[in-house]
């Protein structure tokens, strides 16, 4: 059975929270079951105020697809609850739907829908729940251009209790010249946009942050404790340099865009491989993926001052490394990190808890898959009793989801 399987090989860790230490002992999580159909995929969480985590994924519906929520904790879910049911939502594998909460309860959930006959031309949509999903409303297109092109790899973030920031990659300007350089060979240019939405529904101005991004990779952000925003992406060049980058939202108005570290890697297309940002208090932390000098890493660096400079990355992975990382702040010194590698056993997802100055003590294997398939881009968030972790799991041969393609796992380790 893909349970006891799955249930043999999983090694996790208890996380000990005081204010300066966290510490790691070997403990085997609890395996949830939520509310999903056959064959759902890209799964994602968000943690509500009362303890709870809200998740959503994306199923099959006959020649369409359905997207899918549902509340619950380790001790049980709601009824899947429909976000939106379509015959033209985009689904890929690597930009896919999201779910948040605003603090006054209001969820907030995208997906991606198909605008126009072009292969990338699709649109942000967003909708609200003021009941925990049972409802929602006529969804709202958070970009203004009205281009039919490529908006995607949105990250939903609440800033206040009733507002919150939505950011996506861009494409209104592609194949038109914005780079710096006018004798660039490069043909187009992503853009990194952002806009505010309050649970109420009312949508503020559609803003340029960086005008010349990576094409394809998924954006992250984060709230620090003095209420300013931190945004990371994988960032573009007009020599194909496609490091990390962050901007910052203070009082109202938003930051150029600044390098977490110079990694230098060079490469002519999208890796497909986004950053990690958390933060708590004043410390901040990110995680990516980089094959600068044909070396593929994940690589781990922190800041102890808002993420106005982050110290020098620390490399954790064990030498294989695909990437599809997460990252939570435990405390102000330390942070959960997951990522994805390859090791002789198959895809494998690892964790660590890494340190402000000290690399992982001990990478610990989530879960080894062998299914004809990828776990993808597995997803983290914490809530005030423990961590919560989703993936794809694909089908096993001999398993009892073996005439399906896939489904979702979701575990959680107690504090």
């Amino acid at each position: 059975m893909l349970r006891s399987a799955f249930v043999s090989i999983v090694t996790a860790f208890v996380l000990i929270a005081t204010s300066s230490f966290v510490a790691a002992e070997p403990l085997q999580f609890v395996i949830l079951d939520p509310p999903v159909g056959l064959d759902p995929q890209e799964p994602t969480l968000f943690a509500l105020n009362d303890g709870r985590v809200v998740m959503s994924w994306t199923e099959p519906d006959g020649d369409g697809f359905v997207v899918k929520m549902t509340v619950g904790n380790f001790s049980g879910w709601t009824e899947a609850r429909t976000i939106v049911r379509s015959n033209d939502l985009f689904i890929n594998w690597a930009d896919f739907p999201s779910i948040a909460a605003f603090p006054d309860g209001t969820l907030a959930a995208h997906w991606l829908q198909e605008d126009g006959d072009g292969p990338f031309a699709y649109d942000v949509n967003i909708a609200l729940s003021a009941d925990e999903g049972r409802t929602w409303s006529a969804p709202i297109v958070p970009h203004q251009d009205g281009t039919q092109s490529q908006h995607g790899f949105a990250t939903l973030m609440p800033i206040t209790e009733n507002a919150l920031i939505s950011v996506w990659l861009d494409a209104r300007a592609y194949k038109k010249d914005l780079f710096s350089d006018p004798a660039s060979e490069l043909p187009d240019a992503m853009q990194l946009r952002a806009t505010q939405l309050t649970s109420d529904g009312i949508l503020s101005e559609d803003i340029l942050l960086d005008a010349q991004t990576c094409s394809c990779c998924q954006t992250s952000a984060t709230v620090l404790s003095d209420g300013d925003v931190l945004v990371a992406y994988r960032d573009r060049t007009d020599t194909e340099i496609r490091d990390i980058s962050v901007v910052r939202l203070e009082d109202g108005q938003w930051s150029k865009p600044s390098i977490v570290h110079k990694d230098n890697w060079k490469i002519s297309g999208c890796p497909v491989n986004g950053p990690a940002i958390d933060a708590l208090g004043e410390t901040a932390v990110v995680a990516w993926y980089t094959a600068a000098n044909d070396t593929p890493a994940v690589k781990v660096a922190f800041s102890k001052n808002g993420g106005r400079y982050f110290d020098a990355p620390m490399r954790i992975d064990l030498g294989e490394a695909a990437g599809r990382v997460d990252a939570l702040m435990l405390n102000e010194q330390t942070a959960l990190i997951t990522w994805v590698e390859w090791q002789e056993a198959g895809e494998v997802i690892f964790a660590c808890q890494a340190r402000i100055g000290e690399p992982c003590g001990q990478q610990q294997t989530i879960t080894v898959n062998t299914g004809a398939g990828s776990v993808n881009f597995p997803r983290m968030v914490q809530t005030s009793d423990g961590v919560y972790l989703a993936w794809t799991q694909p089908a096993i041969e001999g398993s009892e989801q073996q005439n399906h393609k896939a489904t979702v796992r979701v575990i959680f380790a107690r504090f």
